[in-house]
């Protein structure tokens, strides 16, 4: 699977960002996750393709909302009150198969200034 990422870019506190990333084929969910530097790669939010149930990290609850088009295979990262610690080159992950094979897109720089 084959995972391409857009979006990102340079926005001051307070603004907005629309992370994308289609995959090649199908998945067993798909997330987002951030690595700042000299910080340890976390997860930001998670969504399941059966289901389409969610989950976020504690820090991007009510600010940031993941969504999916399982038609195109592609998740979207609505990324709203941005703030300068949400810094950080943001990856895209899939999980695929039965044995849950982890993805990774390129990564893709979000730069939240004060």
């Amino acid at each position: 699977v084959q995972l391409v990422e857009s979006g990102g870019g340079s926005v001051q506190a307070g603004g907005s960002l629309r992370l994308s990333c289609a995959a090649s084929g199908s998945t067993f969910s798909m997330a987002w996750y951030r690595q700042a530097p000299g910080k340890q790669r976390e997860l930001v939010a998670t969504i399941f393709s059966g289901s389409s149930n969610t989950n976020y990290a504690d820090s991007v609850k009510g600010r940031f909302t993941i969504s999916r088009d399982n038609a195109k295979n592609t998740i979207n990262l609505e990324m709203n009150s941005l703030k300068p610690e949400d810094t950080a080159v943001y990856y895209c992950n899939a999980r695929v198969g039965r044995l849950l094979v982890d993805y990774w897109g390129q990564g893709t720089q979000v730069t939240v200034s004060s």
